[in-house]
């Protein structure tokens, strides 16, 4: 337990926002089961504020300690000196602002801080030797109080007072934190293919055309040589390349809302009702719901 308190003295607390509240000041240990039960966060400049808070539902990971609560509702924490024992009075308040239902309060809480965790494993088994020797009386073993019809606890005689109890019920207080789920990259790249087109051409060609003379009059025409040229013309296919926009890409985030159901566990209270006598048949039910039937 020295090794546990000593970690969590070195643990950080995150709010269920994803944001850092800040370091863990003190722990806080439940004097029935000797197990952390509230840890003080240095909050405010410098660190001077030190705000309550509880480890139930609280996740530890590495130095992190992740809680069930966003960090403007630990700020807002009340304000409760640190420096004593966590009295019932200022538990219950505690509770009730975080909006928990604690199922018993045995006693005050007292803090742990780096150097009363080195004593706290010697007090832990001090506490568990009383715990066992508790409720024994004189050397016969047998357990004080009495008791009722098959083995029940027989309540306190309030005379004929009215009897008022209440019961409660826990209820489930659900957080949100912000946790990274992927990543998304845009990257460009260049890929080579062959590309095929048809360019239609034209070039020159020589056409011979003769025409025979017929009955030709001598005249003035020299034998001799000569000799005369055409130039020819023709298209060829140049490539030439040219570089273009064609599509233009963006990438941006948007939340999207969705529903997630959320089981836990939640205890409430209910009355029973025990009667014996001729009171049986005298009873009355004013509100049938809140009680089961007679037994």
């Amino acid at each position: 337990m020295q090794t546990e308190i000593r970690n969590l003295l070195d643990c950080h607390v995150i709010g269920s926002d994803g944001q850092s509240i800040g370091k863990v000041g003190q722990v806080y240990l439940s004097d029935r089961t000797g197990e952390p039960e509230w840890v003080t966060v240095r909050t405010g400049f410098f660190g001077m504020k030190q705000t309550f808070v509880p480890l139930t539902n609280a996740r530890r990971s590495g130095d992190e300690i992740r809680v069930p609560f966003d960090k403007e509702m630990i700020k807002g924490a009340p304000n409760i000196d640190v420096d004593g024992r966590l009295s019932l009075e200022e538990e219950a308040e505690l509770y009730r602002y975080y909006g928990m239902q604690p199922s018993n309060i045995p006693s005050q809480r007292t803090p742990m801080g780096e150097r009363q965790a080195r004593t706290a494993a010697g007090e832990q088994r001090i506490a568990d030797e009383r715990g066992r020797r508790g409720g024994m009386t004189g050397q016969t073993g047998q357990t004080t109080g009495q008791t009722g019809q098959a083995g029940r606890p027989r309540g306190r005689d309030v005379g004929d007072r009215d009897i008022d109890m209440t019961t409660s019920e826990e209820r489930l207080r659900i957080g949100k934190e912000s946790r990274e789920s992927g990543h998304v990259r845009l990257r460009k790249y260049v890929e080579t293919e062959n590309v095929q087109e048809k360019v239609p051409l034209s070039h020159e060609e020589v056409v011979i055309e003769r025409e025979p003379i017929k009955d030709g009059e001598p005249g003035t025409y020299e034998i001799g040589e000569d000799e005369q040229q055409i130039t020819l013309h023709e298209e060829r296919a140049v490539i030439g390349k040219e570089t273009r926009p064609v599509e233009h890409i963006r990438v941006h985030k948007e939340r999207v809302q969705h529903e997630e159901t959320v089981e836990g566990q939640v205890r409430r209270e209910r009355l029973e009702v025990d009667e014996d006598g001729s009171a049986r048949e005298r009873t009355r039910n004013r509100r049938g719901d809140d009680l089961p039937p007679k037994r």
